[in-house]
């Protein structure tokens, strides 16, 4: 049976959340809770969960300094958050699940059975350690992202990235290195998380690192040459965009 701890400083959320778990997995033993990062330290240590659900806002911290004080992380994490837009952004590029308040049963249900279907699987240290860092570098050119095969898990730097191209219901990630990755994603699901770290979304199959852009090509309708010769098309929506983008910079 899978053990699960709930961190989460509202007495009525708490409760909402453990009526939940019972109406909806009976496979799932609620082993404690905790309201504070104190609290869930040792919660944590003694109940030793497979799965916590951890709020991001405590009375004592945020829930990025509770992971930071545990010496092993050997549980999966389900985020819960009131819609903080760094602290989304942080979850996101490490991979991990998160739910808003308040919180929907069918969303917190299909959170558990994904975790479930986790739970033997090792790499969320892989997953915590991008986490980490995104949270400890200011700065978004340290920032990483996990990108996620079905033999491999990558964890690549996020100014390494050239470009990102769709193909189908995949998307192709291009690396400085000369790798190519293939993940099992559309491009709109990267879009929102790139665009606020330097990359642009030219066309409908392609997003790029505005930092690799070598020149802006005006014939047949227009295209973007990178630093690592690559054409890319450039929709006539976005033209005037760019070429705005391409003046400012200029003046």
């Amino acid at each position: 049976m899978i053990k699960i701890l709930i961190v989460e400083d509202e007495k009525p959320i708490r409760e909402t959340l453990q009526e939940i778990i019972q109406n909806n997995c009976p496979d799932i033993s609620i082993v404690g809770t905790a309201e504070n990062i104190e609290s869930a330290c040792r919660q944590i240590i003694q109940t030793t969960p497979d799965l916590v659900l951890l709020d991001v806002n405590l009375p004592d911290g945020t829930c990025f300094e509770l992971i930071q004080q545990l010496e092993h992380i050997h549980f999966k994490i389900i985020f819960i958050t009131a819609f903080e837009e760094y602290a989304i952004q942080a979850i996101k590029l490490s991979a991990l699940d998160y739910l808003v308040k308040p919180v929907d049963p069918i969303e917190l249900s299909n959170a558990i059975n994904k975790a479930r279907d986790l739970i033997e699987k090792d790499n969320d240290k892989l997953k915590l350690s991008a986490l980490l860092s995104n949270i400890n570098q200011i700065s978004d050119k340290n920032k990483k992202i996990i990108l996620k095969t079905a033999d491999s898990i990558f964890l690549i730097d996020i100014q390494d990235i050239i470009r990102c191209e769709s193909d189908g219901s995949y998307t192709k990630f291009f690396i400085n290195d000369g790798r190519k990755i293939m993940i099992s994603k559309v491009l709109k699901d990267y879009e929102e998380l790139l665009q606020n770290c330097g990359f642009a979304r030219v066309h409908k199959s392609h997003i790029i690192n505005l930092n690799y852009i070598e020149r802006f090509d005006k014939h047949d309708g227009g295209s973007i040459i990178l630093k690592d010769k690559s054409n890319i098309p450039v929709s006539t929506r976005k033209r005037e965009q760019l070429i705005k983008v391409f003046e400012d910079l200029a003046n």
